[in-house]
């Protein structure tokens, strides 16, 4: 039997440049095993996306902000300290870094986004003056969110609800935001262009990038399973 999966998105479901890699709709539906997508990303994008798949919506998202499972969406962060600190963050000359785009943080419910060519050092301060607040780079975006929440946590419960241990699934990843994912796992990969601290949380740091990456790992479990 295959394992059940915990898939970052972006970095490691996408290529290079940042689409979904058309391979993850020939191979995730016909996984024989849950797969749960956690990601920094609002709710609503891992729900279409397992939607579009065809797949029961299994969900962390917002680094473990919002959690859906067994048909329940459960909120496990306050946002206030993080809109306070984006709104102190803007007031002391900061930009969010979007422009127009509403849409990255229109549907968050319990964190705040930067654009990743926002004031890094200016965001660490203020995330550094509250203790309500952690600041998480991605690479893809600064994340204003609360320390009580993690991806790692949001796995545990998916998995509770599905009668499975977390250390039953594996879980391949790209940033440090997937660190609290590969702690809970019994097997973790970090992509090749992971960042140094998801490098250094995997069990095994692969050869390949993006979801050539994944596609990698996906084609050892299979035939592992397949002995």
């Amino acid at each position: 039997m295959v394992p059940p999966l915990a898939l970052d998105i972006d970095g490691t479901l996408t290529t290079a440049d940042g689409r979904i890699d058309p391979r993850v709709f020939e191979r995730l539906p016909t996984w024989d095993a849950p797969v749960v997508f956690a990601t920094g990303k609002a709710f609503p994008y891992p729900v279409a996306l397992a939607t579009f798949l065809g797949l029961p919506i299994r969900v962390v998202a917002e680094n473990g902000g919002v959690v859906h499972a067994d048909g329940e969406t459960s909120i496990r962060a306050n946002p206030a300290a993080p809109q306070a600190a984006a709104e102190a963050f803007l007031e002391r000359g900061g930009s969010l870094g979007w422009g127009t785009d509403e849409t990255v943080n229109r549907w968050r419910e319990t964190e705040v986004a930067a654009a990743p060519d926002a004031d890094e050092s200016l965001l660490r301060s203020v995330a550094a003056s509250t203790d309500d607040v952690d600041l998480i780079d991605t690479g893809y975006a600064f994340h204003l969110t609360s320390p009580t929440v993690s991806k790692g946590d949001g796995l545990r419960l998916v998995a509770e609800a599905l009668e499975l241990a977390p250390d039953a699934f594996v879980a391949i990843g790209d940033s440090e935001n997937d660190v609290s994912t590969f702690d809970v796992v019994g097997r973790s990969y970090a992509v090749a262009n992971a960042d140094q601290a998801a490098t250094a949380a995997a069990d095994v740091v692969l050869e390949e990038s993006f979801a050539d990456g994944t596609m990698a790992v996906l084609d050892t479990l299979h035939t592992a399973a397949d002995r």
